[in-house]
């Protein structure tokens, strides 16, 4: 049982430790987070609580949410220190499989994948540009 923060609110409390936890490596980048179920048996907190944590570290460009797959740890992480002028756009798509990518995922080529390009700017400046592919899954 984590030990009570006085004076934060709970979800704070799980954000932080769920954060520690991401940055230590202990969840590693692209890992899934447990279970809503196991983290509200582990805190000992409502689904309501948990859900506003994973919100908080979500803001922060700690985790991402996929519908159907759960909350991974993102490849890029903005630490305590992450300056407030650090900002971050998405864009997502369908994109055929060349080559290196079918062999990759043990499909043909051609086949449809989503692509998805991330780029993290500070004080307006690219710092990085991150690219991740993923199965298509029929009915997205």
């Amino acid at each position: 049982m984590p030990t009570p923060h006085y004076g934060q609110p709970r979800y704070r409390v799980i954000a932080d430790q769920l954060r520690e936890r991401i940055e230590s490596g202990s969840i590693p980048p692209g890992a899934l987070l447990p279970t809503e179920s196991a983290l509200t048996s582990e805190f000992r907190a409502s689904r309501g609580t948990v859900r506003q944590a994973i919100a908080v570290l979500r803001e922060d460009g700690l985790v991402t949410t996929e519908h159907g797959r759960g909350t991974s740890a993102s490849p890029i992480l903005h630490g305590r220190g992450a300056e407030q002028t650090a900002e971050s756009g998405t864009e997502q798509r369908e994109i055929a499989a060349d080559p290196e990518l079918a062999a990759l995922f043990g499909v043909e080529i051609g086949a449809t994948l989503i692509g998805q390009q991330r780029v993290n700017r500070r004080n307006g400046v690219v710092e990085s540009v991150v690219r991740s592919y993923r199965l298509h899954r029929s009915g997205q």
